[in-house]
């Protein structure tokens, strides 16, 4: 009697194995996608601070790029920065990313982030 019970519980584990699996990916994935976003955050943040006291839209675009790093690349960097001062200077970044390359060739998803701050000079 104990042999069937015993059989019993691996089966019953090898059918819930792939779905735990499966949660513990997606998990994993969201965890991602989260530490993305807040990069991206910051940098847009840091564009921002650079466009409010630099008239040159580069500088912005350059500081955004530091901050994400090797994905800096790939990021598409939109600056908006009026010429007088109290206005807002925008950053938009929007960033596409992949989600679980490793299994089924992946998704992708866009992610942006946009920050201003007013212009100093």
């Amino acid at each position: 009697m104990a042999d069937t019970e015993t059989g019993s519980a691996t089966v019953e584990l090898a059918l819930l194995l792939p779905l735990i699996v499966l949660l513990l990916v997606a998990m994993a994935e969201i965890a991602v996608v989260g530490r993305s976003q807040l990069e991206l955050i910051n940098a847009a943040r840091e564009g921002a601070r650079v466009a409010a006291v630099n008239p040159e839209p580069a500088d912005a675009v350059e500081a955004v790029q530091r901050v994400l790093g090797a994905a800096g690349d790939h990021a598409r960097v939109a600056v908006i920065r009026p010429q007088v001062v109290g206005e807002p200077a925008v950053v938009e970044v929007t960033l596409r990313h992949r989600l679980v390359p490793y299994a089924w060739g992946g998704g992708f998803i866009d992610l942006t982030a946009s920050a201003s701050m007013r212009v100093e000079r």
